[in-house]
């Protein structure tokens, strides 16, 4: 083996801090693990290589400004050159198996796409997530709030946020404005869960075996059994279109045909998965805050105007979405760093919304934070095209939770999915006093 460049050993993170941050299993404990090996490479190495052992070498971006910079600029750091989310490269050989050109583009989705292919596809359907349009279904998603904050206070004071109500309610919200019967709830948790994950040993599907590409294998079974429930839909919205979102995916045209059933059913995967994890990771991220900080908890309740900023502030703290990978299109440079054509960048959001330069004491829940113009919806041409529904379900939901809860209180310590793509929580224990 050839010795390092001093290029390279200049820029080489070390090795316990690139381990903190690509391996899965670090964001089991982020406050002790993840957040200060951030601090760390923010403070010194704001673009640095790491080498972990089974994975590409990678690119680490931690600093705000630099992640803004790669995602504005989608022609210089493209998404689709290799696979935009992380995986081993045992995992990458397997997911490359299964396309006919050797590719990681194992998803027709917008997370795998560049334009313009990105623009066209975003373009076709993204009319229906303004907030406009989305400020229609406001009705509905309360109705399902209130139907689950009653059944959570029937739990009579102790619960697991996470796995008895948390998990639950987005999904939900989903459902109805994908059309689908709530009868199909499990089935599509079960899936959302396998999808997500996939990293983490409590959360492995039985019918997955244990091995390098363990988490791609469990990638490909999820989304198989999500196209397997979901083409089934697609026909009929087309013969019977019908006022919900499943309609308008089906329905949607480029060039004035439908788009290929590949690119359908990767828009419908990206909704059910993305909304859920990602919304009901924050609303366990709102109830672990609000017992630390119990009289942010209490302004809540006496003055609703600020639950916006409460949603806001969680989605920053939080942080659900942890990366996304691009690529060098060409030799380049960031920060002062050369970065060479085809090399991988891994932009680090939760990094980004804890960057000291932009968050006054980051690491603290602040329902007064201002400006807050964090990252957890990304930025640029891949911002989440579905950040206003998000928004929006989970202001109704803090709407009748702060009117009918006084108090929530930790009675252990939270645990989150052992993930470094899209996080939830396997256990958030709690009591609480009803108002």
């Amino acid at each position: 083996m050839s010795s390092a460049t001093s290029e390279q050993q200049s820029t080489r993170i070390p090795d316990e801090i690139a381990r903190a941050v690509v391996l899965p299993e670090s964001y089991g404990d982020e406050t002790n693990i993840t957040y200060p090996a951030f601090a760390w490479l923010r403070e010194n190495m704001p673009v640095g290589q790491a080498f972990v052992d089974g994975y590409d070498p990678l690119w680490l971006i931690t600093k705000f400004d630099d992640i803004m910079t790669v995602e504005k600029n989608h022609s210089l750091f493209n998404a689709g050159m290799n696979n935009p989310i992380l995986n081993t490269q045992a995992g990458d050989a397997f997911l490359r198996s299964l396309t006919p050109d050797g590719s990681t583009r194992y998803l027709d989705a917008l997370p795998f796409l560049d334009p313009p292919e990105h623009t066209q596809v975003k373009a076709a359907t993204s009319n229906w997530f303004v907030p406009k349009n989305v400020a229609k279904y406001t009705e509905r998603i309360r109705a399902i709030a209130r139907e689950d904050v009653e059944k959570l206070l029937n739990y009579d004071g102790e619960c697991d946020w996470a796995t008895d109500f948390a998990l639950y309610y987005p999904l939900r919200v989903i459902l109805g404005l994908f059309g689908i019967s709530q009868e199909d709830l499990p089935l599509m948790l079960q899936l959302t869960q396998d999808f997500f994950g996939a990293n983490d040993p409590d959360e492995k599907r039985d019918d997955v075996d244990v091995s390098p590409e363990t988490a791609a294998r469990q990638f490909q079974a999820a989304f198989a059994d999500f196209f397997a429930y979901f083409d089934r839909f697609t026909e009929d919205r087309r013969a019977n279109p019908r006022d919900d979102l499943m309609s308008v995916i089906a329905n949607a045209k480029v060039g004035g045909e439908f788009l290929p059933q590949a690119t359908v059913n990767g828009s419908y995967l990206q909704v059910a998965t993305a909304g859920h994890d990602t919304t009901s990771s924050t609303i366990s991220g709102v109830a672990i805050a609000m017992a630390r900080h119990p009289e942010q908890w209490q302004r809540v309740r006496a003055d609703h105007s600020l639950i916006p900023k409460l949603v806001n502030e969680a989605v920053r703290w939080t942080s659900p979405v942890k990366h996304f990978m691009r690529s060098a299109s060409e030799d380049t440079e960031l920060h002062g760093v050369r970065i060479r054509k085809g090399e991988r960048v891994m932009l680090n959001y939760p990094s980004g919304n804890r960057d000291e330069d932009y968050f006054t004491d980051a690491d603290v829940f602040d329902l007064d934070r201002s400006p807050n113009k964090h990252l957890g919806f990304g930025f640029g041409g891949h911002m989440c095209i579905g950040q206003h529904i998000a928004r929006l379900e989970m202001e109704i939901l803090f709407e009748e939770l702060a009117s009918k809860i006084e108090k929530i209180e930790l009675t252990g310590e939270p645990k989150p999915i052992k993930t470094n793509f899209v996080s939830s929580f396997k256990s958030v224990p709690v009591k609480f006093t009803k108002a």
